[in-house]
């Protein structure tokens, strides 16, 4: 028999790998249109944008880092949903069925950051694989290895390779925690808000149902996304800084702020917001109906 956190582990691993597999093409649209600057805007709009994917690398450039993304997101959602239920333990009064609010907040909070700490080299390493072959600049003659059509997609770097190459060349460890202070600062309130507006959700409906957990998952994606999105954007920033072609150079969050609002606008901060709400709603909602199943399934046994 599993034990309580083995049960929350393996559903969370599964709820991670199912909803981040289906979103895939449009989280890499997003990390496309958080990095771009104004000078190498080459991707405009959802659908154009999808468009350009699909004809200059085919499917696979539309699941690009989706391996990555999946080796990351097993360990990621599995500890944040443990964690999530190791920290709702320990905070719940005696003889309480029901976290309040804040204590609740608090757990996801401290479920967020323990996820993001143990998982954080591999989300970089998804970021710059999933941007890699991207043709970032409107005039992309020079970067003549870029593919241009679906059948001569470029060859990528591996997880393994690209994190070596990082460590050496980057810095070391250092390196490969790049970005984590504004990421953990966006990602403890994000899974704060998430799982209070989700469980929060499921108090007013009765006979839950898998449809009724999708919709109250997607609006608390929804909502804790559009709250701490800037961050995510910084996030972004940070883990492609050492990359030759993208030309972002911050000392630190606060001078990342100042120079993307100086030189881009208020604008860059929210960049990706649309198709990230394509994706997080859908993301969220199947990532909490596969747990509760998952969960449900191995309770079953």
């Amino acid at each position: 028999m599993l034990s309580e956190t083995m049960k929350h582990l393996v559903a969370g691993g599964m709820a991670g790998a199912v909803s981040r597999t289906v979103v895939n093409p449009m989280e890499r649209m997003k990390i496309l249109f958080q990095i771009q600057g104004p000078e190498m805007a080459a991707y405009q709009g959802i659908w154009p944008t999808l468009k350009k994917m699909w004809q200059e690398e085919g499917v696979i450039g539309m699941m690009r880092g989706n391996g990555t993304n999946v080796i990351r997101i097993i360990p990621y959602s599995a500890s944040q949903f443990a964690a999530y239920e190791y920290f709702k333990g320990l905070l719940m009064k005696e003889g309480a069925s029901e976290l309040d609010t804040p204590r609740r907040l608090i757990s996801g909070a401290l479920a967020g950051i323990v996820s993001v700490v143990c998982t954080y080299p591999l989300d970089m390493v998804k970021t710059r694989l999933a941007i890699q072959s991207a043709s970032l600049h409107k005039n992309h003659s020079h970067l003549s290895n870029y593919a241009s059509k679906p059948g001569s997609v470029q060859k990528l770097p591996g997880i393994l390779p690209t994190i070596m190459s990082i460590y050496r060349n980057e810095g070391g460890v250092p390196g490969l925690y790049r970005g984590l202070v504004p990421t953990t600062l966006g990602v403890s309130p994000y899974v704060a808000i998430s799982f209070w507006s989700y469980e929060s959700l499921k108090s007013y409906i009765d006979n839950e149902t898998p449809t009724k957990r999708l919709v109250c998952g997607a609006l608390a994606g929804s909502i804790a996304q559009t709250i701490t999105y800037p961050l995510d954007v910084l996030r972004r920033r940070f883990q492609v800084a050492g990359m030759a072609n993208t030309g972002y150079k911050y000392n630190g969050t606060v001078d990342a702020i100042r120079t993307m609002v100086r030189s881009e606008g208020v604008r860059s901060l929210y960049k990706g917001l649309i198709p990230n709400y394509l994706k997080v709603a859908p993301a969220i909602g199947v990532s909490f109906v596969t747990y509760e199943t998952c969960k449900d399934l191995l309770n079953a046994l």
